[in-house]
This record gives structure tokens, C-alpha cells and sequence, in this order.
């Protein structure tokens, strides 16, 4: 019985530690780390990320059972008894799913645009999310918060041309986007595909690079526009000698000349008399 009555407690996790919202009902929060119910907070709308693997929450889930919650969440007060998430919903879903009744959380001070710019810039930092999540949160923080892309650089840290090269790959057809998201493309192949203006050429090449695996390099090169290699002037040695085929025959004459230099010599005639006339010129 002591032993878990012992590991009940260790399974509290930083909650042990945390003074409560009844605790400090007299005082303020915002600002301090405290256990606050669950069924208090509510998940946050500006949340970019819509999918969760089921897999690695499971996973999660198993260790605050065992452990509990090692980080905090974070979340904005609303109301007396009313809190919104501002990161942390993986943890706070897991915490869901094992039916704990409260939570370690850090209440702070955020408006509805700071809250989304806080859970924006957690998202992109994270190192599971696929590059089209990545994409779409760097174009909602740009138009929801009026970022430009150097502004949007600094705030999360990435090179001008990389938050660039994100955004362009939304320009893709939906069907590769959701390929990507997928994981059957990589972020190359898609940069790749953008070469292709056409929304129809993009579709059959994605289709091409799924049924046979072709690397990002040789999709580049498939991209790349043909070069056509214009054709070598044929020298045509027979052009000074037409004239003088023609007063010769009296009638029509014509050359071919090909690439490498055979030809072919056309007599025209009208009539068997013109006909025969030739025969006996070349007789």
C-alpha cells in the first residue's frame, strides 16, 4: 500500500510542487506557474496545427502516467475560472486521455494577437512538422499579424529565402501539397515540381515520382525545359547550278540537299514531248 500511495504521488509530476488557483485566489497568477483543473481551460482557436499523431500522444500519455507533466503548459487567463491554451496542446491532450484532473500551467498576460503569435512561433520550432504546416503557419502569422518575410525571418529565426521557399510550395496543387503532408514527396521534389508552371504537367509528374521513386534530382531534371538545338546550315552547293540546269533541260528543275550533303535532282516535265526532249538531252 505505501509503495503506491509513493508512486501515486511521483506520478503528479510538477504538480506535487504547484500551489493551486484556490491557493492563490487572493493574489494574481498571471505571471506564476500553478496546478490548474482541466476541465478550466480550453483549447486555443488560433492553434495552427490540425493533425496529431496518434502515435507519439500515446506515447506521451503513457509517460505523464507514469511521471507526470514535466513542462508546463501555457495559457492566457480569460475569466475567473476560465483559461485559454497558448502552447502545449499535445500535453494537454495527454493529460486528456489519462483523465487527470489538473494540470502544471504558466498563466500569463496575452492578448488574441500575442496568444496566436505565441502558439505560431511554437509550432514552427517544433521538429515533427511537415513542411506544408510549416508553409500554411508562416503565411497565417504574415497576414493575421501583417509580417513581411524579413520580419518573419527574424521572428523565428530562419534565413529570408528558407521562410520563402516554404511559402511558394502552397502555390502547388492541393493533391501534391497533401503528398507532401503525407510524406510520399519530399519539400524538394515540391520546390522541383514549382518549376512547372502548368497545374496538369505539376499532377501527372507528382504521379510519376510516386509510381516509380524518382529522386528530387531527377525530377529537377525532368523540370528543366528542353533546349532545342537549331539546325546546322546545310550547305547548298547546288544552288549556283540551278540556272544552268534549267536553261539546259527548259523546263522546271529543283535540288534537295540533306544534312551530309547527298541530294537529289528534280526535272520537271508537262507532256511525254517534254519528257522525251529531256530523255534525248541526257541521251
Amino acid at each position: 500500500m505505501a509503495k503506491a500511495k509513493k508512486r501515486q504521488a511521483m506520478g503528479r509530476g510538477l504538480s506535487a510542487l504547484l500551489p493551486t488557483e484556490e491557493n492563490l485566489i487572493k493574489g494574481t497568477v498571471e505571471g506564476r506557474v500553478i496546478d490548474l483543473p482541466l476541465d478550466q481551460i480550453e483549447t486555443n482557436p488560433f492553434q495552427p496545427r490540425t493533425q496529431f499523431n496518434p502515435d507519439t500522444l500515446t506515447e506521451l500519455a503513457s509517460s505523464i502516467s507514469e511521471l507526470g507533466v514535466i513542462q508546463p503548459i501555457t495559457v492566457r487567463k480569460l475569466n475567473a475560472n476560465s483559461y485559454q491554451l497558448v502552447s502545449g496542446e499535445r500535453r494537454f491532450r495527454a493529460s486528456q486521455t489519462v483523465n487527470l484532473k489538473t494540470i502544471p500551467a504558466f498563466v500569463r498576460v496575452a492578448n488574441d494577437q500575442e496568444s496566436l503569435e505565441m502558439a505560431l512561433v511554437e509550432n514552427i520550432q517544433r521538429d515533427d512538422l511537415d513542411p506544408i504546416e510549416i508553409a500554411l503557419s508562416y503565411e497565417r502569422l504574415m497576414n493575421e499579424i501583417a509580417l513581411t518575410q524579413e520580419e518573419m525571418s527574424k521572428r523565428v529565426g530562419k534565413k529570408r529565402s528558407t521562410v520563402a521557399n516554404y511559402l511558394r510550395l502552397l502555390n502547388l496543387d492541393p493533391i501534391i501539397q497533401s503528398g507532401i503532408r503525407d510524406g510520399f514527396i519530399s519539400m524538394g521534389h515540391g520546390r522541383a515540381l514549382l518549376g512547372l508552371e502548368d497545374k496538369k504537367e505539376q499532377l501527372n509528374l507528382y504521379k510519376k515520382i510516386v509510381a516509380t521513386g524518382m529522386s528530387v534530382r531527377a525530377t529537377e531534371q525532368a523540370v528543366k525545359p528542353k533546349k532545342s538545338t537549331p539546325n546546322p546550315k546545310i550547305d547548298d552547293y547546288t544552288a549556283k547550278h540551278i540556272t544552268a540546269f534549267k536553261t539546259f533541260f527548259n523546263v522546271p528543275v529543283q535540288t534537295k540537299v540533306a544534312k551530309n550533303g547527298a541530294g537529289k535532282i528534280i526535272i520537271s516535265f508537262d507532256s511525254e514531248k517534254e519528257f522525251n526532249s529531256i530523255r534525248k538531252k541526257i541521251k
